[in-house]
């Protein structure tokens, strides 16, 4: 035992360092324990990881009920233990607290496991047109779906096609002239439509772009080609399906959940700019039968604003409405993120000049902005390229320019893959926070060399700016575009290999402590709940997760292959591997 208590007193003073700088503090000198009856769990071993720069290792946790009682040496820790209690020995598994979903659409991940997918290795298996077409054609034929019924896939991704393009109606004509076939592509922010399709939804040569998307035409005329980019693809009116009965949809949510937890994620998104009506039936489930995570659902500004929804504080069953999503721009991956400086290879056809465009209007976005910091209401903001960005935060740097206090409001950049060092500058002075969606240097890091060049895209999810300039960060997957595995995320974050084995700006790449903080009690901060989550601290809420092995003390190449052992939300194991 001496020598693994050395090992965890040298362990965290090296956390304490390296953590301390990396987000909040925690409350000064946390107690080790609360009195009262005995414990129901308690874990025992020399790989707790605390993420509490106060006591950034311990030997021993107790939980009860839904809350940590205490977190120490084991003597101190064992006096808890009662005739029921559970004791777990951790061996060489650690413990860690729960991870939480900076942004994400949990929904989506329920869906992708009963859908028509169409994703490229590793999520999925196409690889060019001719097999994405057999595999429409597959679906058709084993599922029995009639003639005229919708058939609806997610995931393509010209990017990894070996064509390099994006699936057209002449394509998708090939799988089916009976079916409207609709394809959303891998980003989310473009459709893809076969004849039956474009007919079904009266999209014809007559029909304008609309504002904030457009529709890819046949060259040399004015017939669309099936593609729709950002808000066009709402013109499609067929696919897609849902559920319609509550059994149904409370299904779909605990299905969605369960996929979180099962990656060890304790506190979940619905980041979609929710409607009143969705939101409600969310909240319905919650109150029939208490969710196994919490979920934060994020609310369009108009629902907020005009008081159809009301912004929620506390989680209620696990759930709560958390804030509010707008969305700027588009997709990097796409080729639709909106820049200052023109692609360096865009869309097909594209001008030399093409940099994209905003998907909302600028002074919309700014009085929402103004009115939300105003009333207190976190909002998200979508922005991917530096254009967005830049509106974003003058957003931001307007509302707070009238205010005598500046608020703690914590704006967030959802994705900020473009991000400019300038621009971290100023996140850094208006306390906004940017959310990486880092996994796109693995994803999609090589099309983004090719789409932006080799120095703005050797610097996509530039958290080593962040870091430098103690701006407080978080990580996500956006699930479903990717599945919402947070090990792999941190594996990506830490080593920024892209598919074709390259590290992609390693200046940028971050410790595994950073990380890791990035989606514990970094990403409690952005939630405003960094005073019951994101670490194993007495009093906190007991949202744990039990890993195969210590990630601290692993090789950086290995991360993403650790398993999770098990999920425990507040203080009950809701995954076990």
């Amino acid at each position: 035992m001496s020598n693994s208590k050395s090992v965890i007193s040298v362990l965290g003073a090296v956390l304490a360092i390296i953590v301390s700088g990396c987000g909040p503090a925690a409350p000064s000198d946390p107690p080790a324990a609360q009195s009262g009856p005995p414990a129901d769990t308690i874990f025992v071993g020399d790989n707790i990881v605390t993420m509490d720069p106060e006591r950034p290792s311990v030997e021993a946790v107790a939980v009860r009920g839904e809350t940590i009682t205490a977190a120490g040496a084991l003597d101190d820790v064992m006096v808890l233990r009662g005739e029921s209690t559970r004791l777990v020995e951790l061996g060489d598994r650690a413990l860690l607290p729960g991870f939480i979903d900076a942004h994400g659409h949990f929904m989506g991940a329920g869906r992708a496991l009963d859908e028509l997918s169409l994703h490229a290795p590793p999520v999925g298996d196409v690889t060019n047109i001719d097999e994405l077409v057999a595999k429409i054609r597959r679906w058709i034929d084993e599922k029995e779906i009639p003639a005229g019924e919708a058939v609806f896939g997610n995931g393509y991704d010209d990017s990894l096609l070996a064509e390099g393009l994006h699936p057209t109606r002449v394509d998708l004509d090939r799988a089916s002239t009976d079916h409207p076939i609709v394809l959303v592509h891998v980003s989310g922010h473009l459709r893809a439509g076969n004849s039956a399709a474009l007919a079904a939804s009266n999209i014809t040569a007559a029909t304008p772009d609309p504002d904030g998307g457009i529709v890819r035409r046949v060259a040399g005329s004015m017939e669309p080609n099936g593609v729709m980019e950002e808000r066009a693809g709402r013109l499609f009116t067929v696919g897609g399906g849902g559920t319609t009965t509550p059994d149904e949809f409370d299904a779909l949510i605990r299905k969605s959940i369960g996929v979180y937890t099962g990656y060890g994620t304790t506190t979940i998104q619905n980041g979609s700019g929710t409607s009143p009506e969705i939101a409600e039936r969310i909240r319905a489930a919650a109150e029939r039968e208490p969710f196994d995570a919490d979920l934060a659902v994020f609310a369009g500004s108009d629902s907020i604003l005009d008081g159809r929804m009301e912004y929620d504080t506390t989680y209620q069953n696990g759930f709560r409405i958390a804030g509010v999503k707008l969305v700027l721009d588009g997709s990097p991956q796409g080729r639709t993120a909106w820049v200052t400086e023109p692609y360096v290879e865009g869309p097909p056809g594209a001008s030399p000049d093409y940099r994209a465009y905003g998907v909302m209007d600028p002074e919309v976005y700014k009085t929402a902005a103004a009115a939300l910091i105003e009333r207190g209401v976190p909002f998200l903001a979508h922005a991917n390229g530096d254009a967005a960005m830049d509106l974003m935060l003058d957003g931001v740097d307007e509302a707070l320019a009238g205010m005598e206090e500046a608020p703690d409001h914590r704006s967030v950049i959802i994705h900020a893959q473009l991000m400019r060092e300038d621009q971290m500058d100023r996140a850094a002075a208006l306390n906004v926070v940017p959310s990486f969606f880092s996994a796109h240097t693995f994803f999609w890091g090589d099309w983004h060399v090719r789409s932006f060049g080799e120095d703005r895209g050797s610097n996509i999810s530039p958290v080593r700016w962040a870091v430098d300039r103690d701006v407080h960060f978080t990580l996500h997957n956006d699930a479903s575009i990717v599945p919402p595995d947070i090990m792999r995320l941190v594996s990506i974050t830490v080593n920024r290999t892209t598919r074709s084995g390259r590290v992609l700006g390693p200046h940028q790449r971050a410790t595994i402590q950073e990380a890791l903080h990035a989606v514990t009690l970094g990403a409690a901060y952005q939630y405003f709940e960094e005073d019951t989550k994101g670490s194993i601290t007495v009093g906190k809420q007991a949202d744990l997760v039990v890993l195969e092995q210590n990630p601290i003390t692993s090789d950086p190449a290995e991360l993403e292959h650790i398993q999770i052992m098990e999920t425990f939300s507040r203080g009950r194991s809701v995954y076990q591997d």
